[in-house]
């Protein structure tokens, strides 16, 4: 093979215009829509055909556009200002060092599979990764000391292409790094700095790329280098690709490999985030580091890793989380075993649901929850759902009281916000919704909008919406292969003063892209009602194994295809991305949702429309069920769950059917004399007032650091002071309580039944615990309370604990409690022991609750 020299040849930037270079290379630009501006007034072509990306921007310009840019007084003030802007953003007093003046040694990890910042950084398939996106650009908003941390891959995950049948077909072309706003990080000779992993019977090297984010950096890591073999280069190829070994093997890059680049970059961090199980394998790696460099034991390693630690879930399925065989396991992370000091079955049961079960594959979310001490998922209802799935791993212990919370997602309004509406919003409501969108005394200025104005500007995104959906299927067809007569229809389908409802994401199954269709010949009166058109638009994606979520796309085409009539009326978008995505939030009228409850853990599409005028019509599910009010959008159904999911389509879709007829189409064509319709934009109104203060990624970071990150960074701290002492007496703490605990149990408990209970009345409890080796202080004895249901069991009951009375024997003690009765009803209560120390962080201990029995 020929020996190859590498360089780079970057363009000629003249001086007057240096700023740009120091724009570009900051991702802040995303969501400064100035910035765009100034990019676009460079070529509004060329910044079209590299995908909006101004690295590429500036090496596709002419030496002549550069130049006549820098002579431009115009442009060079726009520039002035946009780089003020930045500064002012990169230096400004923010709301978490004004808030956590104590916190100024913090640093805080977030460990992601995916990022979906902008379209031209092709890292994310959906969701997850545009969530993770607008969580650091709010955390930069906000101050927060972050570093987030990934993989770059080269062939991202892939774009779609649809063939004459319909039927999508995946591409994967390659990303050039260099002409991405990321740089490579050097070591001290100038060399990439590379990080190792070890893999069976050879080290994975990876080298790393930095993005700068307002004030934090992402770093990412990439295989594809010399040091690697051909098999070894692929690691980071594809996102979601390959089979589940190639999964291991990018989850141990991602999270052994991140927390390994992390220390190579110096960054001293305090608190570490698993954005979903694909990273967990970072507390494995943590808890070595804490016994090879502090000489601790496992168990007080383990102590010191998850008092740091942080986990959200995003999955409401059991099959929506990794698991990898014992084999697998052993293959690639028995290294672990004995620096780590444990046998085989004990790193695989810090995977397992039920330890003693040999059989049971190795669950990624599993060990991500028995390795941090904060846990949550992502709505109110994901909560309920994810303490349900997953209560087997405190067994007895009532549903509701299982250790996961929640904290409800939200997205970064100003990516999602049209121009437009931004400039309404600055006119009305000033500049500090901007920097504080979590106020909902701002928003309430919503109401000093004139409607006509609000409804022009609608007008206008409905308008763009439609010219983008023309050229984009009329390239389509081209590209498909489809008679140039039938692209040149395309320059006339949809109607730009039609109501406009919008389906974009995913395409799984359980999201039911096609439930509209369910009735097609009530569907046709709707679609095709020449006095109050309605229209659709589709796009997304199904994952290149899911046969099934393929299917769904194909039939939508060819519906369109085979029926002249839906061929204006319904339009399916290609190759679904951040682009698409905004075109389409910002311009359709209502936001169609329609998930089998309860399997959409949040949903974050749905919000994305709010800030841009459209309204929100969905099943009660994910974010929705909390966010829903008479007068902000739609509920299709009342939160219904049904095990017959033919008879749930059959009902839900007339529900759909039903408000489009009866309420929403006719509210959206009832016009007054001035051809404004009034009650439509008062909804509009309403669902801005009471959604964007609340449904924002700012209002969901303050949450994270408030419950989370704060209590994170202290327990780091804490449990590293003073030689770890904490993890060293908390460790050995729960070694005394696990070896005595087989002798705890409930004797007796005694009430007095003399008198008739009456409501104010207190119930006077008395109990005798036996603790074996243990005392008093290592436990706590608590009333369990609550109303019973028709099974004779308490309900979504509360405890109080007990205090210890007098010691009855030589291992039994004596506790009183009492209970206030606040109502009438059937009641009931019993006792639990649990243990108890002052630096527990999670209140129960699996395996470790006692009640009394029979």
């Amino acid at each position: 093979m020929r020996k190859i020299e590498r360089f780079q040849v970057y363009p000629y930037i003249p001086d007057k215009l240096k700023p740009l270079k120091k724009i570009a290379y900051n991702i802040w630009w995303v969501w400064n829509f100035e910035a765009i501006e100034l990019f676009r007034r460079l070529n509004v072509e060329v910044w079209r055909e590299v995908g909006h990306n101004p690295v590429a921007l500036l090496g596709a310009l002419s030496q002549k556009e550069l130049d006549e840019a820098a002579e431009s007084e115009s442009f060079i003030a726009h520039m002035k200002r946009v780089e003020e802007e930045l500064d002012w953003h990169l230096s400004k007093k923010s709301w978490f060092e004004e808030a956590n003046p104590d916190a100024k040694d913090a640093g805080i990890a977030y460990f992601s599979a995916e990022f979906g910042i902008h379209e031209s950084l092709p890292i994310y398939s959906g969701g997850l990764g545009v969530l993770a996106g607008d969580h650091l650009k709010s955390s930069s908003e906000l101050g927060l000391p972050m570093t987030g941390v990934g993989l770059m891959y080269r062939l991202g995950y892939f774009h779609q292409y649809l063939n004459i049948d319909g039927w999508q077909q995946e591409r994967f072309p390659e990303t050039d790094f260099h002409n991405l706003p990321l740089t490579l990080v050097m070591d001290e000779n100038e060399q990439p700095l590379v990080i190792s992993v070890e893999f069976p019977g050879r080290d994975v090297y990876a080298q790393i790329w930095k993005s700068n984010l307002g004030r934090l950096h992402l770093y990412l890591l990439d295989t594809n280098i010399t040091q690697n073999s051909v098999e070894d280069r692929v690691i980071t190829d594809q996102l979601y690709g390959g089979d589940n070994e190639m999964r291991v093997k990018q989850e141990m890059l991602l999270g052994i490999g991140g927390v390994r680049a992390l220390r190579a970059v110096g960054k001293n961090i305090t608190a570490f985030h698993m954005n979903e199980g694909h990273s967990a394998f970072l507390t494995i790696e943590r808890i070595h580091d804490a016994m090879k460099e502090q000489g601790l034991k496992y168990s007080e390693a383990l102590e010191f890793v998850k008092a740091s630690t942080v986990f959200t879930t995003h999955t409401p399925v059991p099959a929506g989380n990794d698991r990898f065989s014992p084999e697998m396991i052993d293959k690639y992370l028995s290294h672990y075993y004995n620096t780590l000091g444990l046998h085989r079955e004990g790193f695989l049961a810090l995977g397992r649901e039920n330890p003693s079960d040999k059989n049971e594959t190795f669950c990624m979310t599993v060990l991500a929850i028995k390795t941090a001490s904060y846990c949550n998922g992502v709505s109110e209802l994901h909560g309920h759902v994810s303490r349900r799935m997953w209560n087997n791993l405190w067994p007895s212990l009532p549903e509701h009281e299982i250790p996961i919370d929640h904290i409800t997602n939200g997205i970064q309004t100003l990516s999602w916000t049209s121009d437009e509406m931004m400039r309404l919003f600055n006119r009305y409501l000033g500049p500090r919704w901007i920097d504080n969108p979590v106020d909902k005394n701002i928003w309430t200025n919503i109401n000093s909008i004139p409607d006509s104005e609000l409804w022009r500007c609608r007008d206008r995104l409905r308008e763009r919406l439609v010219a983008y959906a023309r050229k984009h299927l009329r390239d389509q067809l081209i590209n498909r292969g489809a008679p140039r007569s039938e692209a040149q229809k395309a320059e006339s389908v949809l109607d730009s003063e039609a109501l406009t409802i919008g389906f974009a994401r995913r395409f799984a199954t359980y999201k039911r892209a096609t439930l509209i269709f369910r009735d097609m010949e009530r569907l046709e009166r709707i679609l095709l009602n020449k006095d109050y058109p309605v229209q659709l638009i589709f796009a997304g994606k199904a994952h290149p194994k899911d046969n099934m979520g393929k299917e769904l796309i194909k039939r939508i085409v060819h519906m369109v295809r085979d029926d002249e009539r839906y061929r204006n009326k319904v339009v399916f978008l290609e190759d679904y991305d951040i682009n698409i995505a905004r075109y389409i939030v910002q311009g359709v009228d209502v936001w169609l949702n329609t998930p089998v409850r309860p399997k959409e853990a949040s949903g974050t599409s749905g919000m994305k429309v709010i800030p841009n005028g459209g309204l929100n019509i969905s099943v009660l599910d994910g974010w929705w069920a909390e966010a829903i009010s008479e007068h902000n959008g739609w509920a299709i159904g009342k939160g219904e769950e049904y095990d017959d999911l033919d008879y749930q389509d059959e009902v839900e879709s007339l529900s759909l059917y039903n408000i489009l007829e009866k309420e929403m189409v006719p509210m959206f064509y009832n016009r007054g004399a001035d051809g404004l319709p009034r009650e439509w934009i008062g909804k509009i109104k309403e669902s801005m007032k009471s959604l964007l203060p609340q449904f924002n990624t700012n209002r969901m970071v303050r949450d994270y650091t408030e419950k989370f990150y704060l209590n994170a960074h202290h327990n780091y701290k804490l449990f590293s002071d003073n030689g770890f002492k904490r993890s060293k007496e908390l460790a050995a703490w729960r070694s005394k309580i696990s070896s005595a605990w087989n002798q705890v149990f409930v004797k007796s408990i005694s009430y007095s039944k003399d008198s008739e209970i009456i409501v104010g009345s207190r119930l006077k409890v008395t109990t005798d615990v036996n603790l074996g080796k243990l005392n008093p202080e290592d436990v706590q004895v608590e009333l369990y309370f609550g109303s019973l249901n028709l099974r004779g069991e308490i309900e979504n009951g509360a405890s109080l604990p007990m205090a210890v009375d007098e010691e009855s024997g030589d291992t039994s003690y004596t506790y009183n409690g009492q209970l206030l009765c606040l109502k009438s009803g059937q009641f009931g209560f019993t006792v639990r022991v649990i243990p108890r120390h002052p630096h527990m962080i999670r209140k129960f201990q699996s395996g470790m609750i006692t009640w009394a029995q029979e």
